[in-house]
Order: C-alpha cells, then sequence, then structure tokens
C-alpha cells in the first residue's frame, strides 16, 4: 500500500484512496477463498462418485491449499500494479487541479514568506486578545469595587441626612449646629451614665 497520505484526495472523495484499495485487496480475497472452496467441495463430491479412488479427502484439501496459496501470489503481484495505475491515474487529483471550497486560492494566493506573516500576525492578535480580555475582566472587578463604595458612600449620606433632620427637629439650623447638638446631648449622657453607676455602686456598698 502507497505511504503518501494523499489528503487533497481524501478531501474530495471522503476516503483515502489507500483505503478503497484495501477494500477492493480484500473484497478480490475473499471472493477468491469462497471460489477455491467451491471448487474444493466439487471435486470431493466427484471423487465420492468414483469407486476405489486413491485419492483421500486430506489430499484435496492440500493440494487446494497449494492451488489457492499459487493464485495469491499471482493475484498479490498483479494487484499491487493496478494499485499503482489506480494511486497514480485514476484516484489522483491532478496538482493543478483545486477543488471549489479552495478556489479562492486562485486569486488569494499566498508565498510560503507571506504565510509565515500571516502566521505571527494571528499569534499577535491572540497575544493582544488575551491581554484585552485581561484588561476587562480588572476592569469588571474594579467596577464591582465602586459598587460596593457608592453604596457605602449612599448609606453614609443617608446616616448624614438623618442626623440633620434630627438636629433642625431640636432647632439646629443646620447640619454643623445639629452635629455639635448631638455632640452635647452624647456628652451628657454619658455624664448621665457615670453619675447612674456611681450611685448603682454606692447603693451596692450601703
Amino acid at each position: 500500500m502507497s505511504v503518501d497520505p494523499m489528503a487533497y484526495e481524501a478531501q474530495f472523495f471522503g476516503f483515502t484512496p489507500q483505503t478503497c484499495m484495501l477494500r477492493i485487496y480484500i473484497a478480490f480475497q475473499d471472493y477468491l477463498f469462497e471460489v477455491m472452496q467451491a471448487v474444493e467441495q466439487v471435486i470431493l463430491k466427484k471423487l465420492d462418485g468414483t469407486p476405489d479412488c486413491a485419492i483421500s479427502a486430506v489430499q484435496i484439501r492440500k493440494c487446494t491449499e497449494e492451488f489457492l496459496c499459487f493464485l495469491k501470489g499471482r493475484f498479490d503481484n498483479l494487484f499491487g500494479k493496478m494499485e499503482q495505475l489506480f494511486l497514480q491515474l485514476i484516484l489522483r487529483i491532478p496538482p493543478n487541479v483545486l477543488l471549489p471550497e479552495d478556489k479562492s486560492q486562485e486569486t488569494h494566493s499566498y508565498s510560503e514568506e507571506e504565510f509565515h506573516l500571516l502566521q505571527k500576525e494571528i499569534e499577535q492578535l491572540q497575544e493582544k486578545y488575551k491581554t484585552e480580555l485581561c484588561t476587562k475582566q480588572a476592569l469588571l472587578a474594579e467596577l464591582e469595587e465602586q459598587k460596593i463604595v457608592q453604596a457605602k458612600l449612599k448609606q453614609t449620606l443617608s446616616l448624614f441626612d438623618e442626623l440633620e433632620n434630627v438636629g433642625r427637629d431640636h432647632g439646629a439650623s443646620d447640619f454643623r449646629e445639629g452635629l455639635v447638638f448631638l455632640i452635647q446631648n452624647s456628652r451628657k449622657l454619658q455624664s448621665i451614665r457615670e453619675n447612674v453607676e456611681k450611685e448603682g455602686k454606692r447603693l451596692k456598698i450601703s
């Protein structure tokens, strides 16, 4: 069998020419074996009808096998020549012929140097894409962080609004006055707490 992969022919036929020839070879061999078995059976029947025949069935089988080996050798020799003709003249696409799906190569042909340049450009684009993808992921992570910070800032502003409203309820005109008011009240509450704790300790002692 030929060692040439014949990939372009396989693209056209849907199978490799070598596979086609192998199937033909196997089919011929199977047919040859079947014919020899049929011939052997006919000879054995003829011998059964011949009285006092000195030829045994074992001898018939041995002669059949020898004749089969002879035919197989001749067949292999002829098939080798037939295979060469098929692979060279029948199942081979001429080098100047393009398949319909490859017609674009006639107008967009590239030299080997141009092909390597295209490959290099593709690799550069792939690297650029990977970099862009990493940058996008980093930006998305930063965006999520900004959303978290924005939520916290909104919460803080809402707290300030509540403090300002509390200050207005107690007569403060702006946020600064309201904050001073809250600090003063906080200190008063702390002082009251300390006095209550001292009084509680005194009562326990007494």
